[in-house]
C-alpha cells in the first residue's frame, strides 16, 4: 500500500515538474515574444507634427514616410529602437567607455582605453554648439527611440539575460554612435604610430625606404595610370631581420603561424561608372564596407520619404546605422554616393617632455602647460565603481607607454569632429553640391564616390582633414613636441580638399589604398595604407566592363574573388617545390600536385591550393618579421610590422624574386631554404590535426560564425543566437573580400534616378531578435551574391502614426 502512494506520488511530483517546465518554457517563449516590434497597428503620438508610417515589405524592410522630416525622424527612432536597441546601446557604451556596466570587469580594458577620450562629455558640448535645425531633428528622433523602447511589451530580451534595465536614449547618445565609428575605422592609428616609432628607431633610413615604401606597383591611384615609386634595396637589413620568437630557433615548433589570422582590419571597395558608359546614361555607384560580420548585421536598411521643401517628394534609400537617423550610403533620386575608409594620417602621438624644475607641467608645441586632471568614474556590474583620472592637455589626453607620455592628438577630439551634415546630402541635387558637402561631415574622414544622374561622377575626402603646419612621412612616427608637423590649425576648408571629377575613362573606384599620385596626396596622408591589390583589380574589372554597361555588371564585381595578388606567390611556392625538393618527402610532392590542380585561380572554398599558397605567404611573413613582432607587441598588443606598413607582401615579393645575400636570414643556407621551411610550416599547421592535406580546403579555413553579441554569453541560448560557419569564397587581396568575422558588410549597387534596378545584399536581416522572421532574412543572398532589390517591394505591414 505504502509503495503504490509512493509511487502515485512520484508520479504526481513528476507531472507538477514537467509542467512547472512547460510553463517556464512558456512563459520565457512569452517573454521573447514581448519584445518583438509591432509591426502593424495606428499609434497616437505627441512625438509628430502631422502624421508617419512605416510600410514593411516581405523583408521587413520599410518604406519610413512622414509630413515633415522631423516626423520621419521620429518614426526612424521608433523603428531603429523596437528592432535593434540593443546594438545602440553597445555602440553608444563602446564609444563612451560604459560596457562594464552591462558585463562586469571583463570588459574594464576596452572601458578604460576609450574612457580616456571622453567622448560622452565631447558630446555634451557639441550638442551646445549644434545648429538649432539639426537639435530639433535629433530630439525628434530621440523621442521616437525612447518612445519604440518603452512601447515594446517587454524589455528587449538582452537585457533580461544580463539582468539589467535598458537606459533612455538620448541626444549625446547618438553623437557617440558617430564616435563609434571612429574607433572602428581610425581606432589602430595610435597602435600603428607606436609600431612606427619603434620602427623608426631600430632602421636607418634607407632601410625604412624600402621595408615602409610610400607606394607599390600595385596602387591604382585616381590621378594616375600607377605610380613609379621602386625605391632602392639597402645592401643589409636591420639587425633584427629574421630572428626567430624568443629562443626557439626551430621553425618546425612554431606551429602557429601568423597566416592563421587575418592581417586587415577594417577596408572597403567603392566605385562609380560615368553616365557615358552606362545604359540609362545616369551614374551608376557601387559600395560594399568591410566592417565586422555580426548579428544582427551593422546597418539597417530603410527607405525615407519626406516634402522636400518645394512642393515635392525626397526618397532616401539605402542603409542607415542605428542610432543616428540619416542614410548613410545610397541613393536620394538625385545624387548616389559611397565610403570606403580613406586610412589618412587622422592623429599624431606627441611624446611630452618634463623638468623636475617645473613639477606637474609638460611640454607640447604649444609650450609649457598644467594638464588638466577630469576623473572618470566606470561604472562595473557586481563591483565597486571605478575612478579614472584623465590628464589632458591641449593637444589632446595623456597615454602612458613603457615610461613615455604621449599626448594623443587626434582628429576625433577636436569640434566639428561629429555633426549632422549628412543630412545636407538628402537634398543634394547634383555632383558638385555633393561634393561640396562631403568635406563638411562630423565623420571619420572617408574617400567618397558620388554620381548623378546626369552621368557625373566624382572623387573627394568626406569629413575634416586637419590642416598641418608641415604634411609628409614625419607625421607618421611619433613627434617630439619640437616637431612642426604636430602643429594643428584647425580644419582644411572644403575647397581646399582634392577631388576627381569626371575622369576621362569614366570611371572612379578606392579601396583603401593611396587615392592620388601628385597633388593632394600630403594633404590626406599616409595612415595605414592598404598595398593597392584591390583598388588595382577593381579598376581593371571596371575597365573590362567596356564602352557601355549597365547595374548588374557594375554589382558583379564586388564578387570578383580571382586571387591576381596571390597567383605569383603561387608560382614561387611550386617554383620552390623543384625535383630536389619534392625527392623523398611524400608531403610536399602532395603540396606541389595540389598547387598545380588544386587551383582555380579564385580564393574557391573547394581550393586547398589556394590556401597553401597563402598561408606560404604568411609563413615567410612570420619567417622574417615573427622575432621583431614579439617585439612590438610588448609595446602594444596591435602593433606589428604589418601596422608599421600593409605593403610587406610586396616587399618580401621582391626579396624572394631576387635574393640579395645580404638578406638572407642567417640561420637559412639558402632562399630556397628558407621558402622550403615556410612551406614545411604551412603543411605542418594544415595537417596537424590528422586531417589529409587535401581537404585543407580554404572553406575550411574561410568560415563566417556570424553570431549575437549575447550568443557566447549565454552559451545554452547560442544555438539560436548565431548561424552555422558558412564557407565563404573571396579573401582580402580581391574585391570579395571574405572573413570568418570581417567582410562586405553590405554590398548596393545603385543608379540615381533608376533605384527601381538597384541591386542590394546583407549579411543578416532586419530585426536583432532572433525569433523575428526578419533575423536572418536576406542572408542567403548575401552568401550567394543572388540579386536582391534595393527598393522594399510591397508593404505587408503598415504601422501609422497619428498626433
Amino acid at each position: 500500500m505504502r509503495k503504490s502512494r509512493l509511487a502515485e506520488w512520484s508520479k504526481r511530483i513528476l507531472l507538477a515538474a514537467l509542467v512547472l517546465l512547460v510553463l517556464a518554457v512558456a512563459g520565457a517563449w512569452l517573454y521573447l515574444r514581448g519584445s518583438l516590434a509591432q509591426l502593424d497597428g495606428t499609434r497616437q503620438t505627441a512625438g509628430i507634427e502631422t502624421t508617419a508610417s512605416v510600410a514593411r515589405d516581405a523583408h521587413g524592410v520599410p518604406v519610413i514616410s512622414g509630413g515633415s522630416r522631423g516626423d520621419v525622424a521620429y518614426a526612424t527612432g521608433f523603428v531603429h529602437a523596437q528592432e535593434r536597441f540593443f546594438q545602440m546601446d553597445l555602440l553608444r557604451r563602446v564609444a563612451a567607455g560604459e560596457l562594464s556596466e552591462l558585463f562586469g570587469d571583463r570588459a574594464l580594458p576596452l572601458d578604460r582605453a576609450h574612457r580616456l577620450h571622453r567622448f560622452r562629455a565631447r558630446g555634451e558640448l557639441a550638442l551646445k554648439s549644434m545648429p538649432a535645425a539639426d537639435r530639433a531633428l535629433l530630439d525628434r528622433y530621440v523621442a521616437g527611440v525612447n518612445d519604440g523602447l518603452h512601447a515594446l511589451r517587454t524589455k528587449p530580451f538582452e537585457y533580461a539575460l544580463v539582468g539589467e534595465t535598458p537606459r533612455p536614449w538620448t541626444q549625446a547618445d547618438t553623437l557617440l554612435v558617430i564616435w563609434a565609428m571612429y574607433f572602428d575605422l581610425q581606432g589602430n592609428l595610435e597602435s600603428r604610430e607606436l609600431a612606427r616609432g619603434w620602427f623608426r628607431d631600430h632602421t636607418t633610413e634607407e632601410q625604412r625606404a624600402f621595408l615602409a615604401p610610400a607606394s607599390t606597383p600595385w596602387d591604382a591611384p585616381l590621378d594616375a595610370q600607377q605610380i613609379e615609386a621602386e625605391v632602392v634595396m639597402p645592401s643589409a637589413p636591420p639587425a633584427w631581420w629574421g630572428k626567430p620568437k624568443g629562443a626557439d630557433a626551430d621553425a618546425a615548433k612554431s606551429a602557429k603561424l601568423a597566416q592563421a589570422e587575418f592581417l586587415n582590419t577594417v577596408g572597403s571597395n567603392n566605385w562609380a561608372v560615368a553616365g557615358t558608359r552606362s545604359d540609362t546614361g545616369a551614374a551608376i555607384v557601387a559600395d560594399d564596407m568591410h566592417l565586422g560580420i555580426q548579428l544582427p548585421a551593422i546597418w539597417y536598411r530603410a527607405a525615407l520619404q519626406f516634402p522636400d521643401g518645394k512642393g515635392g517628394q525626397r526618397r532616401m534609400v539605402g542603409v542607415t546605422l542605428p542610432g543616428a537617423p540619416f542614410v548613410v550610403v545610397g541613393s536620394n533620386g538625385h545624387v548616389a554616393w559611397g565610403f570606403t575608409n580613406s586610412y589618412g594620417d587622422y592623429l599624431d602621438l606627441i611624446a611630452l617632455d618634463s623638468d623636475a624644475a617645473k613639477p606637474g607641467q609638460v611640454r607640447t608645441q604649444a609650450g609649457w602647460e598644467t594638464p588638466v586632471v577630469q576623473e572618470e568614474t566606470i561604472l562595473v556590474k557586481g563591483a565597486p565603481a571605478v575612478k579614472l583620472a584623465v590628464r589632458e592637455t591641449s593637444l589632446g589626453p595623456i597615454r602612458e607607454v613603457q615610461g613615455r607620455s604621449y599626448a594623443l592628438h587626434w582628429s576625433a577630439h577636436l569640434p566639428g569632429a561629429v555633426n549632422f551634415n549628412a543630412g545636407k546630402l538628402e537634398s543634394a541635387d547634383t555632383l558638385d553640391q555633393a561634393l561640396a558637402i562631403a568635406p563638411t561631415l562630423g565623420v571619420p574622414a572617408q574617400n567618397f564616390v558620388a554620381g548623378d544622374d546626369k552621368g557625373n561622377i566624382g572623387w573627394t575626402i568626406a569629413g575634416p582633414l586637419p590642416r598641418r603646419a608641415v604634411h609628409g612621412v614625419v607625421s607618421t612616427y611619433p613627434l617630439t613636441a619640437d616637431d612642426a608637423a604636430g602643429q594643428w590649425q584647425g580644419w582644411l576648408a572644403p575647397a581646399e580638399y582634392p577631388k576627381v571629377v569626371n575622369p576621362p575613362q569614366g570611371q572612379l573606384g578606392t579601396a583603401n589604398s593611396r587615392q592620388l599620385a601628385g597633388a593632394g596626396a600630403a594633404l590626406i596622408g599616409d595612415g595605414g595604407f592598404d598595398l593597392g591589390a584591390r583598388a588595382h583589380q577593381v579598376r581593371d574589372d571596371l575597365t573590362a566592363l567596356g564602352p557601355k554597361t549597365d547595374v548588374k555588371k557594375v554589382y558583379a564585381i564586388g564578387l570578383d574573388d580571382r586571387a591576381v595578388f596571390l597567383t605569383a606567390w603561387r608560382e614561387r611556392a611550386i617554383g620552390a617545390l623543384d625535383a630536389k625538393a619534392i625527392a623523398g618527402n611524400a608531403q610536399r610532392t602532395e603540396a606541389l600536385a595540389l598547387l598545380k590542380e588544386n587551383w582555380s585561380g579564385k580564393a574557391s572554398v573547394d581550393s586547398a591550393g589556394y590556401r597553401i599558397t597563402r598561408g606560404f605567404m604568411y609563413a615567410v611573413y612570420d619567417i622574417t618579421y615573427g622575432g621583431v613582432n614579439a617585439e612590438l607587441a610588448q609595446i602594444d598588443p596591435k602593433a606589428s610590422m604589418a601596422a608599421v606598413s600593409a605593403r610587406w607582401p610586396v616587399v618580401l615579393a621582391r626579396l624572394l624574386d631576387q635574393q640579395p645575400a645580404g638578406w638572407l636570414p642567417s640561420r637559412y643556407p639558402s632562399w630556397e631554404a628558407l621558402q622550403l621551411a615556410a612551406l614545411d610550416r604551412v603543411i605542418a599547421e594544415l595537417t596537424k590535426d590528422g586531417q589529409p592535406l587535401k581537404n585543407a580546403t580554404w572553406g575550411q579555413r574561410n568560415m563566417a560564425a556570424s553570431a549575437h553579441p549575447m550568443a557566447s554569453a549565454v552559451p545554452l541560448l547560442g544555438k539560436y543566437l548565431k548561424v552555422a560557419p558558412d564557407m565563404l569564397p573571396g579573401d582580402q587581396h580581391m574585391p570579395r573580400v571574405a572573413g570568418p568575422t570581417f567582410g562586405q558588410s553590405e554590398r548596393l549597387t545603385v543608379s540615381p534616378g533608376h533605384e527601381e534596378q538597384g541591386i542590394f545584399n546583407m549579411p543578416g536581416g532586419q530585426s536583432g531578435h532572433p525569433l523575428s522572421p526578419y533575423f536572418l532574412d536576406g542572408r542567403m543572398d548575401w552568401l550567394t551574391g543572388r540579386e536582391s532589390p534595393l527598393l522594399p517591394g510591397p508593404a505587408q505591414h503598415t504601422l501609422t502614426f497619428v498626433k
